[in-house]
């Protein structure tokens, strides 16, 4: 029996592609700002079969986001296409219709119109649209998560802003390159839920 998925828990279905760092950070942000805590397959330890892990998380969030944009070749002599996000996408589907109270899934894509071509089984549902920009990402996650107390995408901007500022200095910590080995994806998430929670407490004050 699939443990009760966690509220504010989001799976993120995203390409480990470093030409998309700025909407990876987007996300993790965007979310934080938004009172969610993001969650990926980099942090899943090691041990049991992958995909199990990967669908034990997606049964464990109550919400999941893929990003269907990156659908070109990777770069390098061992290019290929990226089959990951579809694969995540089609287990969360399975899973969403037999338990369709207990997840809801978002598509993300950057160009309007592509996903009828790319993906042409899931026409009907409407993606969103970030455009490949990190302002697109966090415009799109507060349409997803609106509430009345959401913060207004140029103060997401400013969180985002600063988490990007400190990337370098996470890397150089952690000893690696990688923008999403698990360390780094932790570390990210930490800062951007310290500073979220720190606006969050600075608007409630400013309130009259």
């Amino acid at each position: 029996m699939p443990p009760l998925p966690i509220d504010d828990a989001v799976f993120l279905n995203i390409p480990y592609d470093e030409e998309l760092r700025s909407l990876y950070l987007a996300y993790i942000v965007g979310l934080y700002q938004l009172g969610f805590v993001p969650h990926m397959s980099s942090e899943i330890p090691g041990g049991a079969r992958r995909l199990d892990r990967i669908l034990a998380l997606i049964q464990g969030c109550r919400y999941s986001i893929h990003d269907l944009s990156r659908v070109e070749l990777s770069a390098g002599p061992s290019a290929a296409p990226h089959f990951n996000m579809p694969l995540e996408l089609g287990m969360t589907i399975a899973w969403q219709i037999l338990n369709s109270e207990k997840h809801t899934w978002f598509v993300c894509e950057s160009e309007p119109h592509r996903l009828q071509r790319s993906a042409s089984d899931l026409n009907g549902t409407d993606p969103s649209i970030h455009f490949g920009t990190a302002e697109g990402v966090l415009s799109e996650l507060r349409n997803a998560f609106w509430s009345d107390r959401a913060p207004t995408v140029p103060e997401m901007l400013e969180v985002y802003r600063f988490v990007e500022a400190n990337v370098d200095a996470i890397l150089t910590r952690n000893g690696t390159s990688n923008l999403f080995s698990p360390g780094v994806f932790k570390e990210l998430c930490w800062l951007s839920s310290a500073v979220s929670r720190l606006l969050r407490e600075a608007r409630r004050r400013l309130k009259p």
